[in-house]
């Protein structure tokens, strides 16, 4: 795909940007930057109040991108289902990891995070920073899912819920 090509997304549909996790284009707008005109997506995220403007041209190049399939939502909740893989490394450098993969848009690896980091009732409390890693994950999660499946929030964390639980009774 060349860098030139323009992406395909129109207002009014729901994508997912990196560093955010899904928003809705609102409208594409044109705006002059230090004298060159620009074609702008306006994408809100609604969640968060807060309204992002995306060139057009760099969109796929920072990667945004089309919600997830429904095949791929499948395979995030199979991924949930795996055995925690928690590396022996020191903490500040698997939160890095987490960080990365909760940023990197990637759905798969957003449920790793949440799978490595999500604790059962009968294991150890999270330290702060570890909650704050899973809950973010869990959260970009849940919207994707919701989003894919029509909306519904509660929905999608109670599916989410469910398949975590699951694993816990498994491994009890």
């Amino acid at each position: 795909m060349s860098k030139s090509k323009k992406p395909d997304f129109r207002p009014n549909e729901f994508v997912v940007y990196p560093a955010h996790g899904v928003g809705k284009i609102i409208s594409i707008e044109e705006q002059e930057v230090a004298g060159i005109n620009l074609e702008l997506f306006v994408i809100a995220f609604e969640k968060d109040k807060m309204t992002l403007r995306v060139p057009t041209n760099k969109a796929v190049e920072i990667g945004m991108r089309s919600l997830s399939s429904p095949d791929v939502i499948d395979h995030a909740l199979r991924t949930l289902k795996g055995k925690a893989k928690v590396k022996r490394a020191m903490w500040s450098r698997r939160a890095q990891e987490y960080e990365q993969k909760i940023n990197s848009g990637d759905l798969i690896a957003i449920a790793e995070v949440v799978r490595d980091l999500h604790r059962g009732d009968d294991q150890r409390e999270q330290s702060y920073s570890e909650r704050q890693l899973y809950e973010a994950a869990l959260e970009r999660l849940t919207r994707e899912v919701a989003a894919v499946a029509g909306g519904d929030e509660v929905a999608a964390a109670q599916k989410i819920d469910e398949v975590l639980m699951s694993r816990a009774a498994a491994a009890a």
